[in-house]
């Protein structure tokens, strides 16, 4: 059965629900007080809304309930586990989006908040957002991992992604942007490899990234704030999991990693600098690729967030082809 409907469906239902929500959740920011302060680091020369992740939600969990409804009433789905992930992602990314909330409206220590980030990464994997293991690639043989390197590597992807993502958010439409670019990417793998829950998912994080994109890109309205990076690095980090389960070799994680390694690797520099400078690995610092490109040679911020698209994009494109959906076998399902 074709599923190009089910997909658009969950893109155009997120993307017009972020497109509709983020003024009204923009004003609430301003009415509440909820203002990103300016800075030696800040990009913006006065302060900004920053619960702008409140209408990327609003469009991912909107978008999601009108997709389980109509692929329930088609018996597209054949799996009790399908319904399961869906829920167990969107109780997850609620914990997560309300720990974001918490810190953008009442500031959280640096301390408590990995420890929220801790708690919601165990609950998904109560759900069963886990890596249970691996297949050997051309032997046919699976290897399963004991609970006690499963878990603490599922953790420690989940801790990693959120934080990558997280520290990614530094300029104008940047984040924004490059979820959606990645996450188109990631969609088509999901789909070339038939887990239609993971492509469904990442339609509707698409869909509200790019509903949210026109007020935060430079100069933004709104921006996303930890409520919005948290979630997006959740959802990555837990549809990251379900592609990989269906893609049964040993690279597999490689596949998310390439697709995101810009955050990621832009993470792992930072700690690095932090801790041979003696740093705390939470203290910010102009560091960051988005700050070397604008403070030391000199790009402006559009400049430099397009520059950054473009990067994402070849990334995507890397990762597609490293996970065999461009080859003679894969394909985007419900396209051909």
């Amino acid at each position: 059965m074709k599923l190009q409907p089910l997909f658009f469906l969950a893109l155009a239902t997120a993307f017009v629900t972020a497109l509709l929500a983020t003024p009204q959740v923009r004003t609430l920011a301003m009415k509440v007080g909820v203002l990103d302060a300016v800075g030696d680091r800040r990009m913006h020369a006065e302060p900004k809304p920053r619960i702008g992740g409140i209408a990327v939600y609003l469009g991912l969990v909107f978008a999601l309930f009108v997709s389980i409804g109509f692929a329930l009433h088609t018996t597209l789905f054949h799996s009790a586990n399908d319904t399961q992930d869906f829920f167990g992602l969107l109780f997850g990314g609620t914990l997560i989006m309300l720990v974001g909330v918490w810190d953008d409206v009442m500031g959280m220590r640096p301390r408590n908040k990995f420890l929220a980030q801790i708690v919601v990464a165990i609950v998904s994997m109560v759900y069963g957002f886990h890596i249970p293991g691996f297949e050997i690639p051309g032997s046919g043989r699976y290897v399963n991992l004991p609970p006690y390197v499963d878990y603490p590597i599922t953790l420690v992807w989940y801790l990693g992604m959120m934080n990558a993502i997280n520290f990614l958010d530094g300029l104008d439409g940047l984040l924004a942007g490059v979820t959606a670019i990645s996450g188109v990417f990631l969609f088509a793998i999901a789909s070339a490899h038939g887990h239609v829950g993971a492509a469904l998912v990442l339609c509707a994080l698409v869909g509200g990234a790019l509903g949210f994109l026109p007020y935060n890109f430079n100069p933004a309205k709104i921006i996303l704030g930890d409520t919005g990076s948290l979630l997006i690095g959740y959802v990555f980090a837990t549809v990251s999991l379900l592609i990989t389960a269906k893609i049964a070799v040993t690279v597999s994680l490689l596949i998310p990693l390439v697709a995101l390694a810009l955050p990621v690797v832009d993470t792992a520099a930072a700690i690095f600098r932090r801790v041979r400078a003696g740093k705390a690995i939470t203290e910010a610092d102009r560091g960051h690729f988005h700050h070397i490109l604008v403070f030391r040679f000199g790009l402006n911020v559009k400049q430099a967030v397009l520059l950054i698209y473009a990067v994402s994009f070849l990334l995507g494109m890397a990762a597609y082809l490293l996970s065999g959906a461009a080859g003679p076998h894969g394909r985007v399902a419900g396209v051909l």
